[in-house]
C-alpha cells in the first residue's frame, strides 16, 4: 500500500479499510511496504513553511511537533490505525508521552525528511523515535520520541491492537529488535553538574 506517493503522507480524503488491509498480507509485505531498509521506516517529507519561522529566523519549536506529527500519522497509516481506522472502529492511537530534541536549526524552505525506528512494543503500545533530517545537507535537525497506545474511544481505555494490526507492529518490531537504539532515545531533562 502506498499513501500519497508524491508527499510521503496520505492524500486528503484517502481511506483504506481494515478488510482491504487484511487481504493477502504476508510478513514480507509488511516489511517491504514503506520500509526500504530494515533499520528505518521512511515516514515522509515536507518543506518548512514561511509561517513556521519565528523572530529568531528559524523554525519555531512548536512547529517541530507539527512536522513530527505528520511522520507519526504516516506510521499510523502504515500500521492501519490512521484516520479511516478511527472512524471504522471507534478506536485510535493516543500519544502518552513525547520528548523532542533540537539538534540543529532549520530555515524557511528547507526540505525535511523523516525516518522512524520502532524501539519497543507490546499488545497495545508502541515506542518510536523519529529523526528529522535536513534534506539539503543531511544533518540531523531534531528527534521525537513517543510512547503511543491503542485506545478504545467508547470505553476511553487502552485496548490491545486487532490481530492484523498487531502483526504489522510485531513484524516491524522483530525487524528493529537487534538494532542499536537511535539518538534521541531515553533522554531525560536535567542540568549536568560538573
Amino acid at each position: 500500500m502506498q499513501f500519497g506517493a508524491a508527499t510521503g503522507f496520505p492524500e486528503p480524503g484517502e481511506t483504506v479499510t481494515i478488510a482491504a488491509m487484511a487481504q493477502n498480507i504476508t510478513t514480507s509485505d509488511i516489511i517491504a511496504d514503506g520500509w526500504p531498509s530494515r533499520e528505518w521506516f521512511e515516514s515522509g517529507t515536507l518543506t518548512v513553511r514561511p509561517d513556521w519561522i519565528d523572530y529568531n529566523g528559524h523554525m519555531n519549536v512548536g512547529y517541530y511537533l507539527v512536522a513530527f506529527d505528520q511522520a507519526t500519522e504516516r506510521l499510523c497509516e502504515h500500521f492501519g490505525v490512521g484516520e479511516a481506522y478511527r472512524h471504522e472502529s471507534d478506536a485510535g492511537i493516543f500519544v502518552l508521552e513525547a520528548h523532542v530534541t533540537y539538534d540543529q536549526e532549520v530555515a524557511e524552505g528547507a526540505p525535511l525528511h523523516f525516518r522512524t525506528r520502532l524501539v519497543d512494543f507490546d499488545a497495545k503500545r508502541f515506542h518510536v523515535v523519529h529523526h528529522m533530517i535536513e534534506g539539503n545537507t543531511g544533518f540531523l535537525a531534531a528527534t521525537n520520541e513517543l510512547m503511543c497506545m491503542h485506545v478504545d474511544l467508547t470505553a476511553k481505555r487502552g485496548t490491545p491492537f486487532p490481530e492484523i494490526i498487531a502483526e504489522k507492529v510485531a513484524a516491524i518490531g522483530r525487524a528493529h529488535a537487534g538494532l542499536e537504539r537511535p539518538h534521541g532515545t531515553g533522554r531525560a531533562i536535567g542540568i549536568r553538574k560538573k
